[in-house]
């Protein structure tokens, strides 16, 4: 078999490939059993594989397995297995083939073991994403599209770039540690920083994620951003400046989460929040750290999903997504209410609870590299959850006052994968050695001491009465009608309006000068007739003998300018 072929990431890509042209049942087959049949695959690979193939004078690695590709491949492979069951019920041929598309090709940047079939693939996970904006057809779906697809190819030619200047400096494509001291490392490490949303680089996130549909966004929730995570944990671990950056993600985002009214922008938001716990993992770089990085990312993947596919459901079954318009439907969709509270749970880290047994990785990294202040910010931002997420998502999607809407709970297959990523959030919370038998390194670890739980109980209480004051006073922004930017008024805002000043100097000096110009333009014109119309003197057919001493005129000055 060739190298290239032998990559579970192919079998999902070839089974995008062929998906849309499959009757429906087969489709939805294809749908579940390529990422089933892609981790056995993955499961049975030896630690330490390697494969390798020859291109031009470069021996590129499609497959490299060790601990932390390992850990990504594996919830990749069951992110892709759960969004598919999500989307069982749709009928379109082009998203399902799109998501196995986008998972595959994910998957493979996390196997890749060398440069060049890193950007191979981090291409196609551009392409593929934008895919899932476009075939929701709307009008503003199309304008995020291009923004989105900009922004990931953009990435995608910084890596290109920073590669090349790698390559060719050092001789040697293989993926390991770069640093940024390396030649093209700044190159490299803004290239996963723009996928990865680092602060001012983010807003692609929030624009994209709640332009697609119900289904899509579970999707592009899963991929893109923990693939920047890994391949910064890869080839930047231990780059004390992803401290800062990581600390400033989990802070700055808060606000906006709280003041947001569309809650898939709320749950985009708490996703860059999560992502700057996974940078500051990667940043510290001990094993505790890339542990506790790879184990959040895991956590991190299900329990969002979680929490996309309960709004998901909620925007399929009311048509709404906005919290001035949600409420009362607790009653209504019992089963999706309880799996949206466990996913608010996981996010807020209460005990035995997926996220308490991955945060408690980085925060214990942190306070043992002793950075005191990051352990402050990033306990504040831990406990902050609580408020811009695991309160105010569950409450007005299902709890607030509201007896306009009459709605039922969503299709079957909706709800399964519901419970099952539910119930995985709940197995990884009580039995967190399940988690971490899969992450990189050897885990010595027991979050359940009783200064943990007692810290986390008090933070959440804190929270909690912190939430309570704060409505009761009105102080906690009520959701309203508006769009709130934040960085993303540079384009929306700023650039519309400087280009419409230049726009009105153009006519302005072109009114002033136009004669002028137009005088200039006729002038130049009529020389190039001249000489490169049909009857000018380039065009005519010369003699041999003209052609003859012109070669001969070219050759003598070519020889005095050579000697």
């Amino acid at each position: 078999m060739p190298a290239w072929l032998n990559n579970p990431a192919v079998l999902l890509m070839l089974a995008g490939c062929v998906l849309p042209v499959l009757p429906y049942r087969a489709r939805m087959v294809v749908l579940l059993g390529a990422p089933v049949a892609g981790l056995v695959w993955l499961w049975n690979i030896p630690m330490d594989t390697q494969t390798h193939m020859a291109l031009l004078d470069y021996s590129l690695v499609p497959l490299r397995m060790d601990g932390l590709a390992f850990t990504f491949g594996v919830i990749f492979h069951i992110a892709a297995f759960i969004s598919g069951l999500y989307m069982v019920h749709t009928r379109s041929r082009l998203e399902p083939a799109a998501a196995l598309l986008y998972a595959g090709s994910a998957i493979g940047a996390v196997l890749a073991g060398d440069l060049i079939t890193l950007f191979l693939f981090w291409e196609v996970t551009a392409i593929a994403s934008a895919l899932l904006l476009v075939i929701r057809g709307l009008r503003d779906a199309m304008i995020v599209a291009r923004r989105y697809l900009l922004v990931q190819v953009g990435s995608g030619l910084l890596l290109m770039a920073g590669a090349a200047i790698h390559i060719e400096a050092t001789g040697d494509v293989a993926f390991n540690h770069i640093g940024l001291d390396s030649p093209g490392g700044w190159l490299i490490f803004f290239a996963f920083g723009v996928k990865a949303a680092f602060p001012l680089l983010h807003n692609w996130l929030q624009d994209a994620y709640p332009a697609a549909s119900a289904t899509g966004t579970v999707v592009l929730s899963a991929f893109t951003t923990k693939m920047a995570i890994y391949a910064l944990a890869r080839g930047y671990a231990g780059t004390e400046l992803l401290i800062p950056i990581g600390a400033t993600m989990t802070l700055f985002p808060i606000l906006y989460a709280m003041l947001e009214n569309d809650l898939r922008r709320v749950l985009s938001y708490s996703l860059n929040v999560q992502l700057g716990f996974m940078v500051v993992g990667v940043g510290i770089g001990t094993q505790l750290a890339i542990n506790g990085a790879a184990a959040h990312a895991v956590t991190h993947i299900l329990y969002k999903a979680l929490l996309f596919m309960a709004i998901g459901a909620v925007l399929r079954q009311t048509g709404h997504v906005r919290a001035t318009e949600l409420g009362g439907l607790a009653r209504q969709m019992p089963w999706t209410t309880a799996f949206c509270v466990i996913g608010a749970a996981s996010i807020s880290a209460f005990p035995f609870m997926a996220g308490f047994v991955s945060k408690s990785l980085i925060l214990s990294a942190v306070a043992h590299e002793h950075w005191p202040w990051t352990w402050i910010v990033l306990t504040a931002a831990s406990a902050g959850a609580l408020l811009y997420v695991g309160i105010k998502i569950p409450y007005f999607a299902f709890f607030a006052p509201n007896d306009q809407i009459r709605c039922k709970e969503p299709p079957r297959n909706m709800q399964i994968a519901m419970g099952l990523t539910a119930a995985a959030c709940l197995l990884l919370g009580f039995f967190p050695t399940l988690l971490y038998s899969i992450l990189p390194y050897p885990v010595d670890y027991q979050p359940y001491t009783f200064s943990h739980i007692v810290t986390q109980m008090q933070l959440l209480a804190f929270s909690a009465l912190a939430f309570w004051l704060a409505w009761r006073a009105g102080l906690y922004p009520r959701p309203k009608r508006a769009v709130h930017l934040d960085s993303d008024w540079t384009y929306r805002w700023v650039l519309p309006r400087v280009g419409r000043v230049a726009e009105r100097l153009y006519r302005a000096v072109i009114g002033k000068l136009g004669g002028g110009f137009g005088q200039l333009t006729a002038l130049g014109m009529a020389r190039l007739r001249l000489r490169y119309d049909g009857t000018g003197v380039m065009s005519r057919t010369w003699g041999t003998g003209w052609m003859v001493l012109w070669v001969a005129i070219l050759l003598v000055v070519y020889l005095l300018a050579y000697y």
